[in-house]
């Protein structure tokens, strides 16, 4: 049997508060809205993905409530003095051994972990 070959397409979460959740990934972390149905999803530009926000309940094939969005950004430190530093659930800057990360919420408390982008070689 030959073996599937998949690529990551996209990402859904479900939420309560569809506004709340649209104003979060649009206005704070800056991701593009590509299409929307009011009181029912809004999706975003996530780069070579996107990330759709969808009201609990429009569906009837509902996943586990379990997920983390990883973003990456160019800076983590800039991205948390940015954000603020507390909304920020967990930091852990650059070191000569990784890459920074930090976690925040969502306004339905979904994991967002931004992860800084590897530099890339000139």
């Amino acid at each position: 049997m030959p073996q599937l070959r998949a690529r990551l397409a996209g990402v859904e979460l479900y939420f309560d508060n569809l506004p709340a959740a649209q104003h979060f990934y649009q206005e704070t972390l800056g991701l593009r809205l590509t299409g929307a149905e009011a009181g029912h999803h809004a999706q975003f530009d996530a780069g070579s993905a996107f990330l759709c926000v969808e009201r609990k309940g429009v569906e009837d094939y509902p996943s586990q409530d379990k997920a983390v969005i990883f973003l990456e950004v160019e800076d983590v430190k800039a991205a948390v003095e940015q954000l603020g530093k507390d909304r920020v659930v967990k930091y852990a800057p650059r070191t000569a051994k990784s890459s920074g990360w930090a976690v925040l919420h969502d306004p339905e408390g979904h994991n967002v972990l931004l992860l800084e982008r590897a530099p890339t070689a000139d």
